[in-house]
């Protein structure tokens, strides 16, 4: 089963008591706040839970797998998270 944003709204609504309205404004400004630091390649940790990692990846040689033509794929950016040790163990029931 998929968390969605939708989801997420509807736990904060039934746990921590707020409207759904303020619900839904908490989740949109916290992800704004992520979006914006990332945009700006900047870390983003999260303790007990992981860490969220600008890192640029240099231009490579490619293929499309349809025609299988050769072509080269640009130097980009990419976010990698990296998990804390308390949320690996909880994945792996180990506390």
């Amino acid at each position: 089963m998929t968390l969605t944003k939708e989801k997420i709204i509807d736990n904060i609504y039934n746990q921590v008591g707020l409207s759904k309205n303020q619900s839904r404004r908490v989740v949109e400004s916290l992800l704004e706040i992520i979006k914006q630091t990332l945009g700006k390649g900047e870390s983003l940790l999260i303790s007990g839970f992981g860490k969220f990692i600008v890192k640029d990846k240099a231009a490579r040689k490619g293929r499309n797998p349809q025609t299988k033509e050769d072509l080269k794929l640009r130097a980009r950016k990419v976010v990698v998270f990296r998990t804390s040790g308390v949320l690996r163990k909880k994945i792996n029931h180990k506390g």
